[in-house]
């Protein structure tokens, strides 16, 4: 059931709460026709959720300050609060198929629940469910690889050409097949990044063309799932575009 909330509680029902568990904020009126109209909707995806989203209303006539800060122009109007943000948004009464998209977007699939457990089975059902996920092949991919069953691990990743660390991946089954990369990918499995990529640096200089391709597939993977500012990987990106060009 929605909590009302005022200018005097916002600050601990909406941002204090919403560091806890997502928060959904509609900003409403009693005169707005819309709003009463967008309410069940709001009170059912909340309840369909089991405690996972928490449901606040705010009436805009009685805490116009809170309407001002958040620049609510048009009522109703929903937010979604997570760690003290607005995350999601939407103005109107939309149709009960956008509420739900939006409710989704604050609860975590039960992919989602089973690509964190992380072990091989549940890594699995994740990808039986949503097969189009890149990140959940790749997590599945690298389980397989950690017993050593190569070709499963190529076969998750095979249907997600596009995606540089499932390509990656793949490229590092074909090199293992031709007897490359072996010292590299020891050090990578040790969490060794730095090593593994200077291996995989060494070995371009004397391959052939295919192997090459894979040798930069492979090490572009790998930098792919590194932060973008980290100056280690950029120096890395360089050095590779020096070894191919």
């Amino acid at each position: 059931m929605a909590i009302d909330v005022t200018e005097a509680t916002f600050g601990q029902e909406v941002i204090e709460r919403s560091r806890q568990v997502p928060v959904v904020v509609d900003f409403w009126a009693e005169w707005c026709g819309p709003c009463r109209t967008l309410t069940p909707a709001l009170e059912a995806a909340e309840r369909a959720r089991g405690g996972k989203v928490v449901l606040a209303k705010v009436d805009v006539d009685s805490n116009p300050t809170l309407a001002a800060r958040y620049r609510v122009q048009g009522i109703p109007a929903v937010k979604a609060f997570r760690d003290g943000k607005v995350v999601n948004e939407f103005v109107g009464a939309v149709p009960k198929v956008k509420v739900e998209e939006l409710f989704d977007s604050l609860v975590p699939s039960r992919a989602d629940e089973l690509l964190a457990k992380g072990d091989e089975l549940s890594l699995r059902e994740a990808a039986e469910l949503e097969p189009r996920r890149a990140d959940i092949a790749v997590a599945l991919a690298r389980a397989r690889l950690e017993r050593g069953a190569e070709e499963e691990a190529l076969e998750a990743v095979e249907p997600h050409e596009g995606d540089f660390a499932a390509e990656g991946i793949a490229a590092r089954v074909r090199l293992a097949k031709r007897g490359a990369g072996g010292e590299a990918f020891a050090s990578l499995d040790r969490g060794q990044r730095e090593a593994a990529l200077d291996a995989l640096l060494d070995e371009i200089d004397d391959a052939d063309e295919d192997t090459r391709e894979d040798l930069r597939r492979t090490v572009i993977g790998i930098l792919s799932e590194a932060d973008p500012a980290d100056p280690s990987a950029r120096e890395y990106r360089k050095r590779l575009a020096a070894a191919l060009y």
